[in-house]
């Protein structure tokens, strides 16, 4: 069975798209209304269903066998069934990415002058729209201005600003909104269950938080993990991402607070001879001190991570917030620097060292 599962469990239709309901509502009126337009531009964060969702409008559009005033396609007619398969010859999907010159946009230029083959439209999905050169813009634009009126595009991009204004004004533009925990969770809940994987429930948290938002991201983690291991634990997520667990950070800056020097040396050490990055856990450091530095100013202040961390972890930080009589301020902006420096030098652990001299007095 496969363990792909960001592919295996694709949305088929709108009922199944997580999230982004003002987005399928007004899709789906079009549809019912038969009032669809030439070209829609679909922004947002990766992973956050731009693609699925641009398969599924042209599925719908496309369904033998949707009713009068429905929307949803029926996912079995033969013309379904070609578009799951990617087999539907009316249906072209585009990367820009590798498609991204002005040749290539001639060339569509040119195909989009010959009629459907099946269906009443012929629908382009242009994946990483931004990434278009400025000539091919140019002429993509051209094509908006005037199109057939058996053509539909659909552009897909995260990142809209890149985009000409002039293409921009001539497109119906949706804008996806990252994924919320909860939504990820109980997604990636459903999917264990399914695929009869055991998992803990920090575990599956812990991968919501890493995904930051992209449904895609935190499928593709759960399902490389259950390639090797049928059960997801917090060791499980932290060894395949090349995380350091919360236990360690938090048992590095007791170090720090404690003053202890060698421990934390012998500690970068360690995940040096382990083989973790240095500029991950940089980060996780980083991310660590911001949230002691906000809880020391007040703990009410734990609402703007509380869903990153568990209730015990929380717990762990307003006690570390408490007693740490260390500059924090200091610390995070050397943290900040180190951060950047780190991928800059042939010596990464050098960086590491440094913040370590610069903050822990040696002991006499």
């Amino acid at each position: 069975m496969s363990k792909v599962f960001y592919r295996k469990y694709r949305p088929q239709k709108f009922s199944e798209i997580i999230g982004q309901d003002n987005i399928k509502q007004t899709l789906q009126n079009a549809i019912k209304t038969n009032n669809i337009a030439h070209a829609y531009l679909f922004c947002g964060p990766r992973g956050t269903g731009k693609t699925s969702t641009a398969r599924i409008f042209a599925k719908s559009i496309f369904c033998q066998k949707r009713k009068e005033n429905e929307s949803e396609p029926c996912t079995k007619c033969e013309f379904c069934t070609e578009i799951k398969e990617d087999n539907f010859i009316d249906l072209i999907e585009l990367d820009a990415a590798s498609n991204r010159g002005i040749q290539e946009i001639r060339d569509l230029k040119e195909n989009i002058k010959t009629r459907p083959f099946k269906g009443k439209y012929k629908i382009y999905i242009l994946d990483e729209a931004h990434q278009l050169t400025k000539e091919a813009c140019n002429a993509l634009l051209k094509i908006l201005e005037e199109p057939p009126e058996y053509i539909i595009f659909i552009l897909a991009t995260t990142d809209p600003e890149k985009m000409i204004p002039t293409i921009l004004s001539r497109v119906q533009r949706f804008n996806f909104q990252r994924l919320t925990q909860k939504d990820i969770i109980q997604n990636l809940k459903n999917i264990c269950k399914k695929e009869n994987i055991t998992f803990d429930e920090p575990a599956l948290k812990k991968i919501a938080i890493l995904a930051r938002g992209g449904m895609r991201d935190a499928e593709s983690i759960l399902s490389q993990i259950a390639t090797v291991n049928n059960e997801i634990s917090l060791t499980n997520v932290d060894d395949l991402t090349h995380n350091v667990h919360f236990s360690n950070i938090q048992e590095f800056v007791a170090d720090m607070i404690k003053k202890d020097r060698k421990a934390c040396l012998d500690f970068i050490y360690h995940l040096d001879d382990t083989g973790y990055s240095f500029d991950i856990f940089l980060a996780n450091l980083l991310e660590y001190f911001r949230k002691l530095i906000l809880l020391k100013e007040s703990e009410s202040l734990e609402k703007l991570f509380i869903e990153e961390n568990t209730q015990e972890e929380l717990d762990i930080l307003k006690d570390q917030a408490s007693t740490i009589d260390l500059d924090l301020t200091k610390i995070i902006t050397e943290l900040s620097t180190a951060l950047y420096t780190i991928k800059n030098t042939p010596f990464p652990i050098l960086s590491l060292e440094l913040f370590i001299f610069k903050n822990i007095p040696c002991k006499k």
